[in-house]
């Protein structure tokens, strides 16, 4: 007989929403239809169902169970504690929804002026990203934020079909900043370079700390492309992010971002300056 999970259904909201897109997500990635899930899980259909379209509230024994059916990454158990019944999106479930849109895009734009993105974060400069932000996380939450981050860089194999086209473009400061200390900085420098040299796929560019001029003093952004050709980008601030699907704004983006690509160093003048920046710790 079908289990339940809920305790009945709240007032729709966002979070829930999204939730349920990303389990949606993840058992599509598995092949499996709303009633092969219900029934590996031992759940009903109808529990499935509404879930996915976010009109009941998750338990906890529902995640644990839906993350081993579907690999789910830890993604899922990160998420629930930040479920909520009332409407309105917080901004790490717009980074999530924003992560999700990552796992099917065909091309992929990131500037970045703060810290290394996390698709080229190795877990030693991750935890010193995460452990300098306040208010500083559980060792139970570090962990599952850790091992999420790290598993969506799987996002950069050549192995897809296609593999994803992916465009970095990152501030020399960030670098010489030296996040975590010169250990930190030296794997992470290695880790890029690796990156850059095994994975096609990936072209990195430094932005100079002495350009006059640079598109990209609004800020940090990133701009992806979707199977159907469609674009979205995503700007992040102090607890703050917007998914941004306007055309006219993405057109404002992408025309910064073009510039921002003729103003950085070339992908091999990057690759020189990194191997001098770590010759240097």
């Amino acid at each position: 007989m079908a289990i339940g999970a809920t305790t009945g259904e709240p007032e729709p909201s966002e979070t829930l929403r999204v939730f349920g897109s990303v389990v949606k997500a993840f058992r599509k990635r598995a092949g499996l239809t709303q009633e092969q899930l219900a029934e590996a899980l031992g759940y009903s259909v109808d529990m499935i169902s509404s879930i996915e379209q976010g009109r009941r509230m998750p338990q906890p024994d529902f995640v644990d169970a839906t993350e081993r059916e579907l690999d789910a990454v830890g993604m899922l158990s990160v998420m629930l504690p930040h479920v909520v019944r009332r409407p309105g999106l917080a901004s790490r479930f717009r980074q999530w929804e924003w992560a999700l849109l990552e796992t099917e895009a065909m091309s992929g734009y990131t500037y970045e002026c703060r810290i290394v993105p996390g698709l080229l974060q190795t877990e030693s400069y991750a935890r010193a990203v995460v452990l300098n932000v306040p208010p500083l996380p559980s060792s139970e939450e570090l962990n599952q934020r850790l091992a999420a981050r790290l598993e969506r860089q799987e996002l950069l194999s050549t192995d897809r079909n296609p593999p994803c086209a992916f465009s970095f473009i990152i501030e020399e400061a960030v670098f010489t900043r030296r996040t975590g200390g010169n250990e930190v900085t030296c794997g992470l420098v290695d880790h890029i370079l690796r990156v850059v040299r095994e994975n096609w796929n990936v072209e990195v560019q430094v932005m100079p700390l002495h350009q006059p001029t640079h598109a990209g003093l609004d800020g940090s952004m990133q701009l992806l492309e979707t199977p159907d050709n469609i674009w979205r980008a995503y700007s992040e601030g102090q607890k703050t992010g917007v998914l941004i699907s306007d055309p006219k704004a993405i057109s404002v983006l992408q025309q910064r971002y073009a510039k921002l690509r003729s103003q950085a160093l070339t992908p091999a003048d990057s690759v020189r300056l990194l191997e001098q920046l770590r010759g240097a710790l």
